[in-house]
């Protein structure tokens, strides 16, 4: 095993327990105290000034953002004959809409309300934009891992930068506890990761 392969396989399995525990956590009600300390930490130290740069960063993980970037990207990419690697971007955007809208249902979590913010749909766990921006990032950095491999590692440092940035913005903006940004980072790219797994599998049965 190569030592890409390696670190991937780790990732991997370190996102799946970190997500398991953080949920876990969430549910037993047993991270409120943590939250509370690190929403309040960072509302402290981030100046106002930069607000609305975290506001641009909340944009590019919203559905406003994601969905018209997703469909030009995919008409793009089936004018280039790459229709599998279309499919697998289509796919796991719109299979994390719908674990993030079943999620936010089953587990209600309240908003923070430790200060004045701006008004979101739906519960709390897992954060949205966060999940939906993990699974595209995901989905595009395995898309340009096999069409161009030698983009590859300059992809997942862009990826990785644009997840981390959206998790934080929502913080910044007092929107999302913590361990909502972490448990939907973890889902995001477990779930894009698994589309990519059965695209291939499914092309290979063709």
């Amino acid at each position: 095993m190569t030592g890409e392969r390696r670190f991937a396989v780790l990732l991997l399995v370190a996102a799946a327990v970190v997500l398991v525990e953080v949920t876990a956590k969430v549910l037993g009600n047993e991270s409120s105290a943590f939250d509370r300390i690190v929403l309040l930490s960072i509302h402290r130290e981030i100046p106002a000034a930069v607000l609305p740069v975290f506001d641009i960063a909340t944009l590019s993980g919203s559905a406003r953002f994601l969905v018209p970037v997703v469909g030009a990207a995919c008409a793009f990419l089936v004018w280039r004959r790459h229709a599998l690697e279309a499919l697998q971007l289509v796919l796991s955007t719109a299979v994390a809409a719908v674990v993030v809208y079943f999620a936010k249902t089953a587990v209600g979590r309240a908003r923070p309300s430790l200060w004045d913010t701006q008004w979101y749909w739906g519960s709390s766990f897992p954060s949205g934009h966060t999940l939906s921006t993990a699974a595209v990032a995901t989905a595009a950095f395995l898309c340009v891992a096999r069409l161009r491999p030698q983009w590859r590692r300059h992809a997942f440092v862009i990826a990785v930068g644009w997840v981390a940035t959206v998790a934080l913005s929502r913080l910044v903006l007092g929107v999302h506890w913590p361990t909502d940004v972490v448990a939907a980072a973890c889902a995001g790219l477990l779930l894009s990761v698994a589309v990519h797994v059965g695209v291939l599998a499914a092309s290979r049965l063709e």
